[in-house]
């Protein structure tokens, strides 16, 4: 990834939550002028859906708010991870054990949660949608839109941001 900073998204099999969140990410980071410094992508803790598109209910919930995941194929976090990002974001504090179990001691990413930026009083778990109905990756969305602006408010404190021109 060749971006000045680069943000890694992760649930458990990257069908439903962390593609959301990536795709979510990219257009607000596009809309903040923020694409070229900023790289994002995702993947799972686990090896359940390789290859596979994100699921067809996140898609098109996506699709409805104009976020496009049709390009994006699951894949499972490596080691290679910590050093290529440095940001690691968990949907929950299942996948935030998994990330903790498998970083290796040299590790320079970041771990932290998706919804970190809406503080303590929401929830710090993105809610699984998998087994419910369309109501739950509307609810997913919202929470990773709130947070995503929070997220880029955090990276223009951290000095990342276009130069004055």
């Amino acid at each position: 990834m060749n971006k000045q900073f680069a943000i890694l998204m992760v649930c458990m099999g990257n069908i439903c939550r962390s593609p959301t969140a990536e795709g979510v990410l990219r257009t607000r980071l596009q809309q903040a002028g923020l694409d070229g410094l900023v790289g994002v992508d995702s993947a799972g803790t686990h090896a359940y859906h390789l290859g596979e598109a994100p699921d067809p209910r996140s898609c098109r919930a996506a699709d409805k708010r104009g976020y496009d995941l049709s390009l994006q194929r699951a894949r499972q976090v490596s080691a290679v991870d910590f050093e290529r990002f440095d940001l690691i974001l968990a949907a929950d504090r299942h996948n935030m054990t998994a990330l903790r179990a498998m970083r290796p001691p040299t590790s320079r990413a970041q771990l932290d949660y998706i919804l970190a930026p809406l503080g303590k009083e929401p929830p710090q778990e993105v809610p699984d949608p998998y087994y419910g109905g369309p109501h739950g990756f509307d609810l997913v969305l919202d929470l990773i839109e709130a947070a995503s602006d929070g997220w880029i408010s955090q990276l223009k404190q951290w000095g990342i941001s276009q130069p004055a021109g």
